[in-house]
C-alpha cells in the first residue's frame, strides 16, 4: 500500500473515495466537511439526510464511518467519519476513524481513498498528536485491496508535519 502526501484540494482528487471529516449530523459544515458537500451537490445532502432517517437519526457516532456516493465529486465515495473533539472526546476515536474508514473501503473493495487531516481543524486536536495516529494505523494496516492512501493536507505548516513524520516511513 503506497502512501501519498499532497498539500491540496481533496475535492479535486480523482479516487475511489475521499474521507469526509464530518460533523455528526452529515449535514455538512464547515472546513473540509462544508467543501465536500458544497463540491458534491445537493445529493449528498439528500443521501446524508436519509442515512439520518434511517439508519442515525442520533447522528453519526463518532469514530464510527459511513458511505455515500460522491455525486458531482470526482471521487467515486465519500466515507464519512466523525472525529473527536480535542480535550472532550475520548482521543482513541482518532484512531477508529482511520481503522473504520480503511476498513471501509476496503470492504467495498476500493482501491485509493484519501483523508485530510481528521480532527485537526475547528475540532482542535494537535496536528503533531495526529499524524502519530495516522502513521500508527496506517502501519498496522493490511489492505486486501487497497493500493494507495493520499493524505490530502491544507497547510504548509500541516503538510510539513506530515513530511517530517512520513519521510522514513516503511510499510
Amino acid at each position: 500500500m503506497d502512501i501519498i502526501l499532497i498539500k491540496g484540494d481533496i475535492t479535486e482528487l480523482k479516487v475511489d473515495a475521499i474521507v469526509n471529516a464530518a460533523n455528526p449530523s452529515l449535514l455538512g459544515g464547515g472546513g473540509v466537511d462544508g467543501a465536500i458537500h458544497r463540491a458534491a451537490g445537493p445529493e449528498l445532502k439528500n443521501e446524508c439526510l436519509e442515512l439520518r432517517r434511517t439508519k442515525y437519526p442520533e447522528g453519526l457516532p463518532r469514530g464510527e464511518a459511513v458511505i455515500t456516493k460522491g455525486y458531482n465529486l470526482p471521487a467515486k465515495f465519500v466515507i464519512h467519519t466523525a472525529g473527536p473533539r480535542f480535550g472532550i472526546d475520548d482521543e482513541n476515536l482518532l484512531e477508529k476513524c482511520y481503522i473504520n474508514s480503511l476498513k471501509l473501503a476496503d470492504e467495498k473493495k476500493l482501491e485509493s481513498i484519501a483523508f485530510p487531516s481528521i480532527s485537526t481543524g475547528v475540532y482542535g486536536f494537535p496536528v503533531e498528536k495526529a499524524v502519530l495516529v495516522v502513521k500508527k494505523v496506517l502501519s498496522k494496516f493490511k489492505p486486501k485491496h487497497l493500493k494507495k492512501v493520499y493524505l490530502v493536507l491544507h497547510s504548509d505548516y500541516d503538510f510539513k508535519i506530515y513530511e517530517e513524520q512520513f519521510r522514513s516511513y516503511k510499510k
